[in-house]
């Protein structure tokens, strides 16, 4: 059963200050691809597990934290051990790199198209930066690896040009290449996002462009879902053989994330109305929400954990938590976190960097109210404190 309702605040409970303090300098996590099978039957597989460092402190409750009493922004300088990259520019979009001795990911600045590697302990390094427009709500808005990433370093990303959207994909040192153009552009609904599914494949959610008659009309790249091999064209198991073309109805995409073992797909989504969450049904029009928010917190990035649904929001500042059951059907109301005091500001793009943990960044400078860090990618709990949210 699909509910629709408006938020229930829970009140402040896991917050990822010191989430760090679970990734130990020594730890390594799996970051194998999964074999390429069809989008209808995913292969039976269960939700990837990294191997968790001994000694691990559990993340701290809200009054913990208070009581910890980190020390505010020196400048650049940011005490706080979940934040791992700090002074960035509306980082709109980030990718975890499985696999390293620390917390590492790939980040993308919205605005001025620079895409960096930050990692615990060491200055940001610029990979490239791409030529993006970012009048509106365009730019860089979305980024995701290669599924052979630690082979070929390859980075896709998302990105609004003079002439339009595409996907481009590049490596250290290379020029970007395009991968999917023609992707229409407009003065508004030009942000796009990007993820992997377990087969390989990419997911591709498309703004409308402004046009609201472009997300319903099968004909159109705007405000869809596509899914896409590493070349660009579609994907074996596509809904219509020949077409890139998964889901339709979409507005302004903040998100889309794919459970580990390929069952269910999720898009956040902004309309005029409200923000919602849906669930990608391959062949369907994205017309009835999982949830939806009346509030519009400017639903942005996505993580199935299994449990839930994890979503940053980029106006409201914090992190909801929706219970799922077995069926991937909604059962309770959002829990909140990481909201007000205890928040980093606006939060945007999310990637999975653990089972616990994921990778996000901040959009402070882009409306918000930045601190001397901002902006910056921080480390973020995926499951609320007691591992579900409300029931109704």
């Amino acid at each position: 059963m699909r509910i629709r309702h408006r938020p229930l605040r829970r009140g402040h409970l896991v917050l990822a200050t010191s989430v760090a303090l679970v990734l130990s300098g020594c730890a390594e996590f799996d970051d194998t691809a999964a074999s390429e099978t069809a989008w209808h039957t995913p292969p039976e597989l269960t939700a990837e597990q990294g191997p968790q460092p001994e000694g691990e402190t559990p993340p701290p409750t809200g009054s913990e934290r208070r009581q910890r009493d980190i020390p505010p922004p020196d400048g650049c300088t940011d005490h706080d051990p979940a934040v791992i990259a700090t002074c960035l520019d509306t980082v709109t979009a980030v990718a975890a790199i499985a696999g390293t001795k620390v917390p590492t990911a790939i980040a993308g600045e919205r605005r001025t198209g620079r895409v960096l590697r930050v990692e615990r302990g060491k200055e940001p390094r610029v990979i490239t930066e791409l030529n993006v427009s970012a009048a509106g709500d365009g730019g860089l808005t979305g980024l995701a690896l290669s599924p052979t990433y630690n082979e070929d370093q390859l980075v896709y990303a998302y990105i609004t040009t003079a002439k339009d959207n595409r996907v481009v994909r590049f490596a250290p040192g290379q020029r970007p290449s395009p991968v999917l153009t023609g992707i229409p552009k407009g003065d508004t609904g030009n942000r796009g996002v990007l993820a992997p599914d377990n087969t390989g494949a990419l997911l591709v959610a498309t703004g409308d462009a402004g046009g609201r008659a472009s997300a319903s009309d099968s004909a159109s790249l705007a405000g869809k879902v596509l899914r896409i091999d590493t070349s660009g064209n579609p994907a074996p198991g596509n809904p219509s053989p020949g077409s890139r073309v998964v889901a339709t109805g979409l507005h302004a995409p903040g998100g889309v994330c794919t459970s580990a073992d390929g069952s269910r797909t999720w898009v956040t989504d902004r309309a005029d109305n409200a923000d919602a969450l849906y669930e990608v049904v391959p062949g369907e029009k994205l017309d009835t929400a999982a949830w939806s928010w009346r509030t519009k917190p400017g639903v942005a990035g996505c993580v199935d954990t299994g449990q839930g649904v994890t979503i940053t929001t980029s106006i409201a500042g914090s992190l909801q938590f929706l219970p799922i059951d077995e069926r991937g059907a909604v059962t309770g109301k959002p829990t909140v976190a990481l909201d007000g005091e205890d928040g980093y500001g606006r939060l945007s793009g999310l990637s999975v960097l653990t089972e616990s943990i994921a990778v996000a960044g901040t959009v402070n400078k882009d409306g918000g109210t930045p601190v001397s860090s901002d902006d910056r990618v921080v480390l973020l709990p995926i499951q609320p404190e007691g591992g579900g949210g409300g029931k109704d």
